[in-house]
Protein backbone atom coordinates (compact mmCIF):
# COMPACT_ATOMS: atom_id res chain seq x y z
CA UNK A 1 0.00 0.00 0.00
CA UNK A 2 1.41 3.00 -0.79
CA UNK A 3 0.54 5.34 1.98
CA UNK A 4 1.47 9.58 2.32
CA UNK A 5 3.79 10.29 4.89
CA UNK A 6 1.46 10.71 8.15
CA UNK A 7 1.53 14.62 9.30
CA UNK A 8 3.32 16.00 12.17
CA UNK A 9 0.60 17.16 15.19
CA UNK A 10 3.34 19.98 15.54
CA UNK A 11 3.37 20.83 12.06
CA UNK A 12 -0.34 20.41 11.69
CA UNK A 13 -1.37 22.77 14.34
CA UNK A 14 1.24 25.23 13.09
CA UNK A 15 -0.91 25.20 10.03
CA UNK A 16 -3.96 24.89 11.30
CA UNK A 17 -2.99 28.55 13.62
CA UNK A 18 -2.35 30.52 10.14
CA UNK A 19 -6.14 29.75 8.95
CA UNK A 20 -7.10 32.74 10.60
CA UNK A 21 -5.10 34.85 8.11
CA UNK A 22 -6.42 33.71 4.62
CA UNK A 23 -9.39 34.63 3.10
CA UNK A 24 -11.44 32.17 0.68
CA UNK A 25 -13.49 32.75 -2.15
CA UNK A 26 -16.44 30.08 -2.31
CA UNK A 27 -18.80 30.01 -5.66
CA UNK A 28 -21.68 27.34 -6.15
CA UNK A 29 -24.65 25.61 -5.71
CA UNK A 30 -25.93 27.31 -2.27
CA UNK A 31 -29.06 25.73 -0.30
CA UNK A 32 -30.90 24.70 2.68
CA UNK A 33 -31.01 21.33 4.28
CA UNK A 34 -33.92 20.54 6.90
CA UNK A 35 -34.39 17.95 8.81
CA UNK A 36 -37.84 17.23 9.83
CA UNK A 37 -37.36 14.62 13.03
CA UNK A 38 -40.11 12.53 13.97
CA UNK A 39 -40.98 9.14 15.75
CA UNK A 40 -42.03 5.87 14.11
CA UNK A 41 -44.08 3.44 16.09
CA UNK A 42 -46.79 2.79 12.75
CA UNK A 43 -47.58 2.06 9.36
CA UNK A 44 -50.10 4.09 7.63
CA UNK A 45 -53.90 2.38 6.86
CA UNK A 46 -53.86 4.54 4.04
CA UNK A 47 -50.92 3.39 2.11
CA UNK A 48 -47.69 1.56 3.22
CA UNK A 49 -45.35 3.81 4.49
CA UNK A 50 -44.19 4.79 8.17
CA UNK A 51 -46.13 7.18 9.81
CA UNK A 52 -44.10 10.02 11.41
CA UNK A 53 -44.91 11.43 14.88
CA UNK A 54 -43.24 15.06 14.66
CA UNK A 55 -40.79 15.68 17.23
CA UNK A 56 -38.00 18.46 16.05
CA UNK A 57 -37.07 20.50 12.65
CA UNK A 58 -33.80 21.48 12.10
CA UNK A 59 -32.49 23.83 9.62
CA UNK A 60 -28.69 23.47 8.69
CA UNK A 61 -26.29 25.41 5.68
CA UNK A 62 -25.92 23.42 2.68
CA UNK A 63 -24.27 23.14 -0.89
CA UNK A 64 -21.85 25.98 -0.80
CA UNK A 65 -23.15 27.60 1.65
CA UNK A 66 -21.87 24.69 4.28
CA UNK A 67 -18.26 24.94 2.35
CA UNK A 68 -18.29 28.33 3.41
CA UNK A 69 -20.04 27.74 6.87
CA UNK A 70 -16.62 25.61 7.31
CA UNK A 71 -14.28 28.00 6.09
CA UNK A 72 -15.94 30.87 8.78
CA UNK A 73 -16.16 27.64 11.80
CA UNK A 74 -12.10 26.83 10.92
CA UNK A 75 -11.32 30.42 11.83
CA UNK A 76 -11.02 31.92 8.30
CA UNK A 77 -12.53 34.93 6.34
CA UNK A 78 -14.94 33.84 3.53
CA UNK A 79 -16.68 35.30 0.37
CA UNK A 80 -19.56 33.26 -0.70
CA UNK A 81 -20.89 33.34 -4.19
CA UNK A 82 -24.41 31.96 -5.16
CA UNK A 83 -27.92 32.40 -6.13
CA UNK A 84 -30.75 31.81 -4.65
CA UNK A 85 -34.95 32.48 -5.59
CA UNK A 86 -37.01 35.55 -4.19
CA UNK A 87 -38.43 33.18 -1.58
CA UNK A 88 -39.13 32.57 2.28
CA UNK A 89 -36.12 30.23 2.20
CA UNK A 90 -33.66 32.96 0.49
CA UNK A 91 -34.56 34.99 3.63
CA UNK A 92 -33.72 31.63 5.72
CA UNK A 93 -30.95 31.29 3.90
CA UNK A 94 -29.44 34.53 3.98
CA UNK A 95 -30.55 34.25 8.28
CA UNK A 96 -28.37 31.31 8.47
CA UNK A 97 -25.31 32.72 6.65
CA UNK A 98 -25.32 35.82 8.75
CA UNK A 99 -25.68 34.03 11.92
CA UNK A 100 -22.60 31.97 10.90
CA UNK A 101 -20.77 35.23 10.21
CA UNK A 102 -20.42 35.44 6.35
CA UNK A 103 -21.80 38.33 4.05
CA UNK A 104 -24.52 37.67 1.50
CA UNK A 105 -23.81 40.29 -0.88
CA UNK A 106 -22.38 37.65 -3.41
CA UNK A 107 -25.89 36.28 -3.44
CA UNK A 108 -27.18 36.68 -6.60
CA UNK A 109 -31.52 36.16 -6.90
CA UNK A 110 -32.93 35.20 -9.50
CA UNK A 111 -37.16 35.07 -9.11
CA UNK A 112 -37.35 32.46 -12.17
CA UNK A 113 -36.32 29.75 -9.45
CA UNK A 114 -36.57 28.38 -6.07
CA UNK A 115 -33.81 28.78 -3.67
CA UNK A 116 -32.77 25.10 -3.48
CA UNK A 117 -33.89 23.19 -0.24
CA UNK A 118 -33.86 19.48 0.30
CA UNK A 119 -36.02 18.34 3.32
CA UNK A 120 -35.36 15.45 4.93
CA UNK A 121 -37.80 12.96 6.97
CA UNK A 122 -35.76 11.10 9.25
CA UNK A 123 -36.63 8.71 12.50
CA UNK A 124 -34.83 9.83 15.69
CA UNK A 125 -32.29 7.03 15.23
CA UNK A 126 -31.55 9.03 11.71
CA UNK A 127 -32.86 6.79 9.33
CA UNK A 128 -34.49 8.77 6.60
CA UNK A 129 -37.88 8.14 5.48
CA UNK A 130 -38.58 10.17 2.59
CA UNK A 131 -36.93 13.70 1.07
CA UNK A 132 -38.47 16.24 -0.91
CA UNK A 133 -36.29 18.43 -3.46
CA UNK A 134 -37.14 22.20 -4.00
CA UNK A 135 -34.94 23.14 -6.82
CA UNK A 136 -34.16 23.98 -10.68
CA UNK A 137 -31.29 22.38 -12.29
CA UNK A 138 -31.34 24.05 -15.53
CA UNK A 139 -28.30 26.43 -15.74
CA UNK A 140 -28.61 30.22 -15.27
CA UNK A 141 -30.00 32.16 -17.73
CA UNK A 142 -27.65 34.74 -19.55
CA UNK A 143 -28.38 37.66 -17.30
CA UNK A 144 -27.77 35.70 -14.07
CA UNK A 145 -24.83 34.37 -15.15
CA UNK A 146 -22.90 37.70 -15.90
CA UNK A 147 -23.78 38.72 -12.31
CA UNK A 148 -22.41 35.86 -11.04
CA UNK A 149 -19.13 36.74 -13.28
CA UNK A 150 -19.11 39.84 -11.79
CA UNK A 151 -19.68 38.73 -8.47
CA UNK A 152 -16.54 37.08 -8.89
CA UNK A 153 -14.80 39.19 -10.51
CA UNK A 154 -15.31 41.51 -6.91
CA UNK A 155 -14.57 38.62 -4.44
CA UNK A 156 -11.37 36.95 -6.04
CA UNK A 157 -8.60 39.98 -6.52
CA UNK A 158 -6.54 39.21 -2.91
CA UNK A 159 -8.03 35.91 -2.41
CA UNK A 160 -5.65 33.07 -0.68
CA UNK A 161 -7.77 30.25 -2.63
CA UNK A 162 -10.76 29.80 -4.98
CA UNK A 163 -13.44 26.85 -4.67
CA UNK A 164 -16.15 25.81 -6.80
CA UNK A 165 -18.70 24.01 -5.33
CA UNK A 166 -20.36 22.15 -7.70
CA UNK A 167 -23.78 20.27 -6.79
CA UNK A 168 -25.24 20.96 -10.83
CA UNK A 169 -27.70 23.55 -9.57
CA UNK A 170 -27.17 25.22 -12.45
CA UNK A 171 -24.78 27.82 -10.59
CA UNK A 172 -21.14 26.47 -11.98
CA UNK A 173 -21.66 27.29 -15.50
CA UNK A 174 -18.59 27.34 -18.40
CA UNK A 175 -18.93 31.31 -17.87
CA UNK A 176 -18.54 30.85 -13.54
CA UNK A 177 -15.67 28.62 -14.31
CA UNK A 178 -13.72 30.42 -16.70
CA UNK A 179 -13.95 33.32 -14.58
CA UNK A 180 -12.74 31.65 -11.38
CA UNK A 181 -9.77 29.38 -13.32
CA UNK A 182 -8.58 32.99 -14.86
CA UNK A 183 -7.26 34.02 -11.29
CA UNK A 184 -5.45 31.03 -10.94
CA UNK A 185 -2.21 31.78 -9.96
CA UNK A 186 0.82 29.89 -8.23
CA UNK A 187 0.03 31.11 -4.95
CA UNK A 188 -3.42 31.10 -4.93
CA UNK A 189 -5.39 27.64 -6.17
CA UNK A 190 -8.49 26.94 -7.67
CA UNK A 191 -10.54 24.29 -6.07
CA UNK A 192 -12.91 21.98 -7.32
CA UNK A 193 -15.73 19.89 -6.06
CA UNK A 194 -16.83 18.31 -9.30
CA UNK A 195 -19.88 16.95 -11.01
CA UNK A 196 -19.43 14.50 -13.72
CA UNK A 197 -22.07 16.35 -16.39
CA UNK A 198 -19.02 19.72 -16.17
CA UNK A 199 -15.69 17.59 -15.93
CA UNK A 200 -14.84 19.90 -19.25
CA UNK A 201 -15.34 23.08 -17.34
CA UNK A 202 -12.71 22.43 -14.86
CA UNK A 203 -9.54 22.29 -16.99
CA UNK A 204 -6.82 24.35 -15.30
CA UNK A 205 -8.13 23.76 -11.95
CA UNK A 206 -5.23 23.01 -9.23
CA UNK A 207 -7.18 20.26 -7.63
CA UNK A 208 -10.21 18.22 -8.34
CA UNK A 209 -12.27 16.69 -5.53
CA UNK A 210 -14.48 13.34 -6.48
CA UNK A 211 -15.89 11.30 -4.96
CA UNK A 212 -15.37 7.14 -5.22
CA UNK A 213 -18.26 6.31 -7.59
CA UNK A 214 -17.83 9.99 -9.26
CA UNK A 215 -13.95 8.96 -10.43
CA UNK A 216 -15.32 5.19 -11.25
CA UNK A 217 -18.04 7.16 -13.56
CA UNK A 218 -15.28 9.48 -15.40
CA UNK A 219 -12.63 7.07 -15.77
CA UNK A 220 -14.74 4.06 -16.20
CA UNK A 221 -12.28 1.83 -14.40
CA UNK A 222 -13.53 -0.08 -10.76
CA UNK A 223 -12.18 1.23 -7.68
CA UNK A 224 -11.33 -1.99 -5.36
CA UNK A 225 -7.84 -1.20 -4.58
CA UNK A 226 -5.42 1.18 -3.92
CA UNK A 227 -3.50 0.46 -7.53
CA UNK A 228 -7.35 0.76 -9.10
CA UNK A 229 -7.51 4.20 -7.34
CA UNK A 230 -4.25 5.23 -8.25
CA UNK A 231 -4.80 3.97 -11.74
CA UNK A 232 -8.15 6.50 -11.88
CA UNK A 233 -7.19 9.68 -9.97
CA UNK A 234 -3.71 9.61 -13.04
CA UNK A 235 -6.57 8.85 -15.64
CA UNK A 236 -9.06 11.49 -14.35
CA UNK A 237 -6.05 14.38 -13.84
CA UNK A 238 -5.22 13.41 -17.91
CA UNK A 239 -9.72 13.71 -18.84
CA UNK A 240 -9.61 17.00 -16.58
CA UNK A 241 -6.83 18.37 -17.22
CA UNK A 242 -6.23 19.20 -13.78
CA UNK A 243 -2.84 19.72 -12.04
CA UNK A 244 -4.10 16.95 -9.10
CA UNK A 245 -7.11 15.40 -8.07
CA UNK A 246 -8.16 13.77 -4.75
CA UNK A 247 -10.35 10.54 -4.94
CA UNK A 248 -12.38 10.31 -1.54
CA UNK A 249 -13.33 6.73 -0.72
CA UNK A 250 -15.34 6.61 2.51
CA UNK A 251 -14.59 4.38 5.21
CA UNK A 252 -10.73 3.50 2.41
CA UNK A 253 -9.67 6.85 3.39
CA UNK A 254 -8.68 9.33 0.16
CA UNK A 255 -6.05 8.69 -2.51
CA UNK A 256 -4.19 12.12 -3.89
CA UNK A 257 -2.53 12.33 -7.23
CA UNK A 258 -0.49 15.22 -7.60
CA UNK A 259 2.91 16.43 -9.58
CA UNK A 260 5.08 16.04 -5.93
CA UNK A 261 2.96 13.53 -4.17
CA UNK A 262 0.96 10.20 -4.93
CA UNK A 263 -0.45 7.86 -2.20
CA UNK A 264 -3.33 6.83 0.07
CA UNK A 265 -4.63 8.85 3.29
CA UNK A 266 -6.35 6.23 5.37
CA UNK A 267 -9.52 6.98 6.89
CA UNK A 268 -9.48 8.31 10.56
CA UNK A 269 -11.30 5.54 12.74
CA UNK A 270 -14.59 7.46 14.37
CA UNK A 271 -17.92 6.14 14.39
CA UNK A 272 -19.73 7.30 11.39
CA UNK A 273 -23.31 9.31 12.20
CA UNK A 274 -23.93 10.89 9.12
CA UNK A 275 -21.63 11.74 5.65
CA UNK A 276 -24.00 14.05 4.52
CA UNK A 277 -21.61 17.35 3.76
CA UNK A 278 -18.42 15.35 4.24
CA UNK A 279 -17.33 16.60 0.75
CA UNK A 280 -17.98 20.28 2.11
CA UNK A 281 -15.91 19.46 4.88
CA UNK A 282 -13.15 18.51 2.79
CA UNK A 283 -13.13 20.88 0.19
CA UNK A 284 -12.92 23.24 2.46
CA UNK A 285 -10.14 22.31 4.57
CA UNK A 286 -8.13 21.74 1.50
CA UNK A 287 -7.92 25.40 0.45
CA UNK A 288 -7.44 26.50 3.61
CA UNK A 289 -4.93 24.08 4.08
CA UNK A 290 -3.14 24.75 0.95
CA UNK A 291 -3.89 28.87 1.33
CA UNK A 292 -2.30 28.57 4.71
CA UNK A 293 1.01 27.00 3.23
CA UNK A 294 0.74 23.06 3.33
CA UNK A 295 1.86 21.01 0.47
CA UNK A 296 -1.09 18.96 -1.16
CA UNK A 297 -0.06 15.56 1.15
CA UNK A 298 -0.66 17.63 3.93
CA UNK A 299 -3.46 19.35 3.15
CA UNK A 300 -5.53 15.79 2.10
CA UNK A 301 -4.27 14.92 6.06
CA UNK A 302 -5.48 17.97 7.67
CA UNK A 303 -8.97 17.49 5.33
CA UNK A 304 -9.26 13.62 6.29
CA UNK A 305 -9.24 14.43 9.77
CA UNK A 306 -11.55 17.15 9.59
CA UNK A 307 -14.29 14.66 7.36
CA UNK A 308 -13.71 12.74 10.45
CA UNK A 309 -15.27 14.96 13.45
CA UNK A 310 -18.35 15.72 10.98
CA UNK A 311 -19.09 11.98 9.92
CA UNK A 312 -19.68 11.82 13.40
CA UNK A 313 -22.09 14.63 13.55
CA UNK A 314 -25.86 14.77 12.26
CA UNK A 315 -26.60 16.16 8.77
CA UNK A 316 -24.02 19.43 7.29
CA UNK A 317 -21.89 20.25 10.20
CA UNK A 318 -18.79 21.71 10.43
CA UNK A 319 -15.69 21.52 12.19
CA UNK A 320 -13.76 23.62 14.72
CA UNK A 321 -10.11 24.47 14.76
CA UNK A 322 -9.81 22.37 18.50
CA UNK A 323 -11.42 19.46 17.31
CA UNK A 324 -8.98 19.19 14.14
CA UNK A 325 -6.17 19.61 17.09
CA UNK A 326 -7.52 17.13 19.32
CA UNK A 327 -8.32 14.28 16.64
CA UNK A 328 -4.78 14.77 14.83
CA UNK A 329 -3.19 14.64 18.50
Amino acid sequence: MMRLPPLDARRARELVARFHTVRIVVVGDVMMDRFIVGRVTRISPEAPVPVVQFRAEHVRLGGAANVAHNVLSLGAAVSLVGVVGRDPSSARLRDQLAAAGARVDGLVEDAARPTTEKVRIVTERNQQVARIDYEEDADVGEAIEAALVDRVHRAAPGADALVASDYAKGTITRGVMAALIGYKSARVPVIVDPKIAHLACYAGATLVTPNHHEAETATHRRIRSDDDARGAAREFRRLVACDAALVTRGEHGMWLSAPDAEGTVPAVAREVSDVTGAGDTVVATMALAVAAGATMAEAAALANHAAGVVVAKFGPSTVTPAELAALIS
